[in-house]
């Protein structure tokens, strides 16, 4: 059973014990990620997220793993567009020295000008490192194509020219004025004592400052973006605008995602893969924001084969939205992502993980039997009235990266599909 405690700072603290097993998991939630950054600073949320492990007042950085590592535990961080998270999951005879580890790093980073200058260069090579991986560079692209010239296009890394104005000084002043208490959600999940949740509660309670984070509204706007990269393989990711993750509609759009191609036995596996043997690897997935939101097809292929490809897909789009689908495939679809879900929360860390998501995008923890229900109401006609909506070809965009063709000519390829629906 969750318990939720609401701190006098405004920090939302979230419990959880698991019975029968030996590790607790604890994780930091900050509703700032890299949405909420000035242009010129761009980057700066993951940049902390980095320094964070570069050494605090009280431990150097190798001090900081030596003692995590000592008693078998991990403990890492990670930036979205709209949050940050640091979590540890250790045994639960070693979570007094998680707390103090994670909490210390949390509280007390030094953001030396050294360490910055080395964070840099690790930085760029993390740039360099995504450079060189063409399907998160496709849908790098296609984000800063449909969201131009807004945060939510820009990449959570940043880029060079902006990452190397950023000192320390950035760094401390933007973490005090976005890790508010307000905007912050800790949760623990596992085995562990009533003093381990009071030890989390003073922790918490010495968080400071007032008020909310806001950011500029989303605004879509379709595209085509093309990138020559020397890769043996095309990449591309075909997407349109759909619902933020709050939306009433989300769980029908999770079971059109997985009918579509979310899994082996979908429609975009069995038709491009299997009978066409077009690609070896073909999917789609959302995207989601607390306004905007995103359903992408994506597909890795020859050149030779992408222009076939996208017409396949286009097909598989345009035959879903007129004639709708089965019960068969929705009731399997169901399964596949109710499955999912409880084997999701067979673990600790994601255990974990839902009761801060949850709070930060929800405003509250949603229940298994929530969840289950809202996947179980869903039907047929309610999926075929979400495809026709969102399946707007007008609003329709395309990254592609690789021995790519002119932008015009994959233009092309979709204006067929522009009266069919």
């Amino acid at each position: 059973m969750c318990q939720t405690i609401l701190l006098p700072n405004g920090i939302r603290l979230l419990t959880e014990p698991i019975p029968h097993v030996h590790s607790a998991a604890v994780g930091i939630w900050v509703g700032a990620g890299s949405r909420h950054e000035p242009q010129s600073q761009q980057g700066i949320s993951h940049f902390i997220e980095h320094m964070v492990f570069k050494g605090t007042a009280n431990r150097t950085t190798a001090q900081q793993a030596i003692e995590m590592d000592a008693v078998g535990g991990h403990f890492n961080a990670y930036t979205t567009r709209e949050n940050t998270c640091y979590y540890a999951r250790v045994l639960d005879s070693h979570l007094p020295i998680a707390l103090d580890l994670l909490f210390d790093l949390f509280y007390n980073a030094k953001f030396s000008s050294a360490d910055v200058l080395t964070e840099q260069k690790i930085i760029l090579e993390e740039i360099s490192m995504y450079e060189d991986t063409p399907d998160d560079l496709c849908v790098e692209r296609l984000l800063a194509a449909v969201y131009p010239d807004q945060a939510l296009g820009r990449p959570i890394l940043g880029v060079p020219s902006s990452l190397s104005r950023i000192t320390g000084a950035d760094l401390r002043q933007y973490r005090n004025t976005h890790y508010l208490p307000g905007e912050t959600v800790v949760a623990l999940a596992g085995s562990f004592r009533p003093a381990d949740v009071d030890a989390l509660a003073a922790y918490c309670s010495r968080a400071e400052g007032t008020g909310r984070l806001a950011h500029a509204a989303a605004v879509y706007r379709p595209a085509v973006t093309v990138c020559k990269k020397d890769v043996e393989q095309n990449h591309l990711c075909l997407a349109f605008p759909a619902l933020p993750y709050n939306h009433p509609k989300r769980f029908a759009l999770q079971l059109l995602s997985t009918i579509l191609g979310g899994s082996m036995s979908s429609r975009m596996f069995q038709e491009i893969r299997e009978q066409r043997g077009l690609c070896y690897n073909t999917y789609t997935f959302s995207i989601t924001h607390m306004d905007t939101g995103l359903l992408c097809l994506y597909a890795a292929l020859s050149s030779e084969m992408e222009a076939q490809a996208i017409s396949a897909i286009c097909t598989l789009i345009c035959q879903l939205v007129q004639d709708g689908v089965s019960e068969e495939e929705l009731n399997r679809a169901r399964e596949q992502v109710k499955s999912n879900l409880f084997l999701g929360m067979e673990s600790v860390t994601s255990r974990m993980s839902h009761l801060a998501r949850s709070t930060l995008l929800h405003g509250r923890v949603l229940s298994e039997s929530e969840l289950l229900a809202g996947y179980d109401a869903v039907t047929c006609s309610e999926i075929k009235t979400l495809a026709r909506q969102i399946f707007d070809f007008s609003q329709c965009s395309l990254s592609v990266v690789g021995q790519v063709d002119e932008k015009t000519n994959y233009q092309s390829l979709l204006n067929p599909f522009l009266s069919q629906i």
